[in-house]
Parts: structure tokens; C-alpha cells; sequence
């Protein structure tokens, strides 16, 4: 059983050793990608972009309290490799003592605030290639949203093909998230979950950058994903997303999607960490033996 997360700690070492951060970082014991080539990687950067919504309870990520607490069960299961993030959730997974032997990837683009006029204009407001590499993380992700009628679109995708060539200059990960996106008349900006449209937003998101070489895709799990995951040969991570489908069903979606090559693994945020009835660690253990095949 996991042990209750220490906050009082954590808050006392930011107010009193704030410059202990940074040599945090250089003490912690680094991940490795493990000898299956597969990846579980636990996401919690949806509050950066006041996202905080899950299911049917728009406040569900509010407390920092409940959701470290969350993080802390879920980074702790066997088979989970990983965790994404802002700088503020990392950490304070780090000064937990929570990142040793995890790959760890920054969040890099959250200006996209969920609701704003400006959501589209999804500026680079998080880590930045050069600390990613300072710091020792394993790589930067980024949210490439495409809206053929907002020229937000535009400055986006070329700050995404800025970051996709400083990561491959520093041999980082670069994790490219991408949709085709729309505005609707309520105002509210959705991603198009068709497999045409991620097939050609993932034909988008290939190309960006001075190289692919070192270019992952995060894509979402929809119908025809033998089709869709045959529109890349880049290495690819399944997104998880705020499924309202019964877990059951939700786990066998990402089986089955796993089984197609490129796949190479889940990164997860809301199901796993706020799932129904709120088991976070079978939750967790469920997807890892779906990733790992139970060799844990």
C-alpha cells in the first residue's frame, strides 16, 4: 500500500529550500525505456491549461492535495514507466522522492486555456527544450491543434516545429500531440475523432521539425485504429482521454489498439487517475498489463 503523501514536506522544502529544486533534479535516479520497448506513462498536465474537469465533475483536478495523493498511488504500481507533466506537478512529485527510476517528460505548450478565445493560440508557456535537457527529463510533449478557420493555427504549429528540432538537437523526445480541431457555435473548441481526421493531423504532425528522428506520436484511440496507426512509422503512445464508456469497455478499446503496430504504449491521465469507483491502482494495473503483458 502506498504511503500517505507527505505535503507537509513537500510545502515546507518550496517556502524554505526553493533552490534545492534544481538539485533535486540532478540526484534523481534517471528511467529507462524497459527491455519490452513499451511504455505506461502516467499524465497530470490538465490543470496548466485549467482543464480540470473529468467525466461529468468539472472540478474534479482541482485539489493538488487529492491529486498528488492520486499520482503518488499511480507512479508507484509495477509496469508504470513514466509520468507527464508542468513543472509545478513534477515537482512536487520530485521533492516526494516520487520521480527516482521514472522517465519523466515536461509539458511544454498551455497557453491553450479549455474555453478561451485564445485557445487556439497555444503558445509555449511550460518547459522549454533547453531546460528539459538542464533538468535530465527524457523528453517534451506538445499539443499541436489544427483549426483550418483560425489563423492561431499557423504560429502554433511552427512553435511545434521549433521545439520538434530543438528536442532532436539535444537527442530529447519530442511527443507531438495532434488534432484537427473545431470551434463550434457554443464557442467551445473540439477535436475531430474520426479516423480520417487524425489520420491527416497525424500526416501533419510527422512533418514538422528539421528531423523526425527523435518525433513521437501521442494519438487518441478512436474507431479503425488498424488504419489510422498505419499512417506512421513514428513510434506512438495511446491517449488515454476522459472516456465515459464503461472501464471494461475502455480497456479493451486500448487493447485491441495496442496489438497495432506502431503502437508502443498508453499515456494516461483522467481514467486511471479518477476512475469509477475510484481504484486507482487496479485501474493502473490493469493498463500496465495491457501494456506490459503481465511480464511486471
Amino acid at each position: 500500500m502506498t504511503p500517505p503523501l507527505d505535503l507537509a514536506s513537500v510545502m515546507r522544502r518550496r517556502m524554505l529550500e526553493p533552490d534545492g529544486i534544481p538539485a533535486a533534479w540532478a540526484a534523481r535516479r534517471a528511467g529507462a525505456v524497459p527491455a519490452d520497448g513499451r511504455l505506461l506513462v502516467i499524465a497530470a498536465d490538465h490543470p496548466a491549461r485549467g482543464a480540470l474537469g473529468v467525466r461529468d465533475d468539472r472540478r474534479a483536478m482541482a485539489s493538488r492535495s487529492d491529486l498528488l495523493q492520486r499520482l503518488a498511488i499511480a507512479v508507484s504500481r509495477p509496469g508504470v514507466d513514466g509520468v507527464l507533466g508542468t513543472p509545478d506537478i513534477l515537482e512536487d512529485l520530485l521533492l516526494a522522492g516520487l520521480l527516482d527510476g521514472l522517465l519523466v517528460y515536461g509539458s511544454m505548450n498551455r497557453a491553450g486555456l479549455q474555453g478561451a478565445v485564445f485557445e487556439l493560440d497555444d503558445r509555449f508557456t511550460a518547459y522549454d527544450a533547453a531546460t528539459i535537457e538542464r533538468l535530465g527529463l527524457d523528453g517534451g510533449k506538445m499539443l499541436a491543434r489544427v483549426a483550418y478557420d483560425d489563423p492561431a493555427t499557423a504560429p502554433t504549429l511552427e512553435a511545434c516545429g521549433r521545439a520538434v528540432t530543438d528536442l532532436a538537437e539535444r537527442g530529447k523526445v519530442a511527443l507531438v500531440e495532434p488534432f484537427l480541431s473545431s470551434r463550434g457555435a457554443d464557442g467551445w473548441v473540439r477535436n475531430l475523432l474520426d479516423p480520417d481526421s487524425v489520420i491527416t493531423s497525424v500526416a501533419i504532425a510527422s512533418g514538422l521539425g528539421a528531423t523526425s528522428a527523435h518525433t513521437w506520436l501521442k494519438l487518441p484511440v478512436v474507431p479503425e485504429m488498424e488504419r489510422v496507426l498505419d499512417s506512421t512509422t513514428l513510434p506512438t503512445l495511446l491517449l488515454g482521454g476522459d472516456p465515459t464508456n464503461e472501464p471494461a469497455q475502455t480497456y479493451a478499446t486500448w487493447g485491441r489498439a495496442l496489438a497495432c503496430p506502431p503502437a508502443a504504449g498508453l499515456v494516461v491521465g483522467r481514467a486511471l487517475l479518477y476512475p469509477p469507483g475510484g481504484d486507482v491502482a487496479a485501474a493502473v494495473d490493469v493498463a500496465a498489463d495491457l501494456v506490459h503483458g503481465g511480464a511486471r
